[in-house]
């Protein structure tokens, strides 16, 4: 367990909801002029993509603050977490452990762990310039870090999902922070980070080598037109993946009213959303996760979206204590301790996953990667093999790792369909005995009432005949 004197990284799991523009969006959901469903985003625009700058604040945070404390007294938690099971990670790591494969957090930040010794690299920061994103006042960013990439603890078993990965460290965010204008009230900020930033954040750890990008922040607005900032996080996301080669991999958000996305997207029209998250909104670039718990159920705060990719683990979370040397599975919130969890928290597992593939089948896009994380994942059992709550279901590593998919091959040619022609009977043909029994009755029926009429019309006209003979009468 964690005591701090403030609000710490389970809040922070909760949302990290990011600034966009200076007011609420209030419209409700609707569609585009074109009749386009708002659940698509437009057409990305490039000339909006950022140009790489060197990682730097954008405006002159102060923090408001204390960071978080730690005092587990590195106690050990004997039992390895269910996630990590339930994806077979070790059995994973018998064919890759994500080795010389790079993964960016754009996060809180990212302190160096022993279990993350050595492999934790300075990416930049957009808090408090600096730090070069290796110091993580959340904790948040750390314990991201820990689910995608520590290293095995041989005294309790746990091991991140690509435990041989580096860490490419980026704070972005932080709730520990806030930004007061002295003459524009309007541009006032609660907390540190914008869309804005994330959008260079994008491009410059692609820039500098990331083969993989965890995004565990989400934005969630009701629908609207896309704000400029916007603009550039599309064009950022499209130019990292298509451009630079780049996995980006973000969380599909939490459902919560107070802290999270305010709306769930339970409408019965999935393409007219609620709710807007973004990334995971620019779906046809990112694998956007949701939550899934021990029961095998999607989680009850993992936001639906006809966006959302696959699924992982995202409760009873264990991973690196931020501020410890050992383990944590708990965070101290205004209402206590609580259970690590959220969709936060199921993103870096794919994100690990992701590494795995991509040391091990290095010829691969970024593209070919993702289609591969989502037709080996284990689908819900509907026609589609997909749904909006868990995409393409739970995420499967070893079968990413192992599976032969044809649309890999270099002669493959999707299969035509073609029009069969065929004389058998029906699948099930229709039992006939019912019209048999039914037309016997009507005909037997018929049959009597004929014979009815046949005797009645004979007796009247009998009965005629005789009427018409002469009667003899004898004379006395």
């Amino acid at each position: 367990m964690r005591n701090t004197t403030r609000k710490s990284a389970a809040a922070v799991a909760v949302a990290l909801t990011l600034v966009t523009t200076p007011g609420a969006y209030a419209q409700q959901p609707s569609t585009t002029a074109a009749n386009q469903p708002n659940s698509v985003p437009p057409p990305v625009d490039r000339s909006r993509t950022p140009k790489f700058e060197e990682p730097r604040e954008d405006v002159d945070y102060t923090q408001k603050n204390q960071c978080i404390a730690s005092n587990t007294g590195n106690k050990n938690i004997p039992n390895k977490p269910w996630g990590q099971m339930q994806l077979r990670l070790e059995e994973a790591h018998r064919f890759a452990t994500g080795a010389g494969i790079k993964i960016a957090i754009i996060d809180t930040g990212v302190n160096e762990h022993p279990r993350l010794k050595g492999r934790v690299i300075p990416g930049g920061d957009y808090v408090e310039t600096e730090k070069h994103g290796i110091d993580d006042c959340d904790g948040h960013g750390t314990e991201v870090a820990g689910v995608a990439a520590a290293s095995k603890d041989e005294t309790t078993g746990f091991v991140g999902a690509a435990p041989e990965a580096l860490i490419l460290a980026y704070r972005h965010t932080s709730s520990n922070f806030h930004f007061e204008s002295k003459t524009d009230k309007s541009q006032n900020r609660d907390s540190a980070g914008k869309v804005g930033t994330l959008a260079k954040a994008i491009v410059a750890a692609a820039t500098e080598g990331a083969s993989v990008i965890n995004i565990s922040l989400t934005s969630c607005e009701q629908p609207h037109p896309q704000s400029d900032q916007e603009k550039e996080l599309q064009a950022a996301i499209d130019w990292a993946v298509n451009e630079k080669n780049v996995v980006i991999v973000t969380a599909a958000g939490n459902f919560t009213q107070k802290d999270g996305c305010a709306f769930q997207n339970d409408n019965e029209d999935p393409n007219n959303v609620n709710i807007i998250a973004s990334p995971p909104w620019y779906a046809d670039n990112v694998l956007s996760v949701a939550s899934i718990g021990s029961s095998g159920n999607v989680s009850s705060f993992s936001v639906w979206g006809p966006w959302v990719s696959v699924a992982a683990p995202g409760e009873d979370i264990v991973t690196l204590d931020p501020k410890g040397e050992g383990l944590t599975n708990s965070n101290e919130g205004p209402t206590g301790q609580t259970r690590i969890q959220g969709t936060s928290f199921a993103s870096p597992y794919v994100a690990g996953v992701v590494a795995l593939v991509r040391q091990r089948f290095p010829n691969l896009s970024a593209k070919e990667v993702m289609n591969r994380i989502k037709a080996t994942a284990q689908h819900p059992g509907n026609p589609a093999g997909r749904d909006n709550k868990v995409g393409a279901g739970m995420i499967n590593p070893v079968a990413a790792l192992t599976a032969e998919l044809p649309s890999e091959r270099a002669d493959f040619k999707p299969a035509q369909p073609t029009q069969v022609m065929t004389n058998l009977d029906p699948l099930n043909p229709a039992d006939p005995t019912p019209m048999i029994v039914a037309l016997s009755g009507t005909g037997g029926g018929v049959g009597l009432l004929l014979l009815t009429l046949f005797v009645v019309h004979t007796v009247n006209r009998n009965r005629a005949k005789r009427a018409a003979v002469p009667v003899k009468r004898s004379v006395l």
